[in-house]
């Protein structure tokens, strides 16, 4: 039992709440390309970012390991977006501090991801075992490349004109 509920569906819903998050984070860091906020998406990716990392901590194993330490690193970021998108509303610094953190959270959703795809799934695992095979740092690390080339345009390309009146 993870808090009052079965563990394995406590699972799924970790699942769920974290794929969820990745999709919605897509579709924000799409709209920072475009230089649009995505209010509703926004709210969506953060709330379901912060779920996945908050129903992470109690599932076992317990005890503190990589896993729960990328959750409080994911934590202190999405903390900094939050407040950077809702109590500074983006203003001046506030702005590439909000996308830098809310884009680096989503990192790390599909970094876990990736791992967890390479844990689970027969194929990839099959080319991966280990995961320090060539398939799997290939992976991380194509991931990681698209998201600092992504990040950086996504920080120069995100400036709406009027941030201030687009709603909370």
């Amino acid at each position: 039992m993870t808090w009052g509920v079965p563990t394995a569906l406590f699972l799924q819903f970790h699942v769920a709440i974290s794929l969820l998050g990745i999709a919605t984070g897509l579709i924000v860091f799409w709209g920072l390309l475009s230089g649009r906020l995505l209010p509703g998406w926004t709210a969506c990716c953060l709330a379901t970012l912060v779920l996945t990392s908050v129903t992470g901590f109690p599932l076992p194993p317990l005890g503190f390991d990589p896993a729960r330490a990328t959750g409080v690193i994911s934590l202190v970021l999405l903390a900094l977006a939050i407040v950077a998108r809702y109590g500074f509303r983006l203003a001046g610094p506030w702005r590439p501090i909000f996308v830098g953190t809310a884009i680096a959270a989503l990192y790390l959703d599909v970094f876990v991801g990736v791992t967890q795809a390479f844990q689970k799934l027969a194929f990839l695992r099959a080319l991966a075992p280990t995961q320090s095979e060539p398939p799997f740092l290939v992976a991380q690390l194509t991931v990681v490349v698209a998201f600092i080339v992504l990040g950086v345009l996504a920080v120069m390309r995100f400036r709406p004109g009027s941030v201030l009146r687009q709603p909370v």
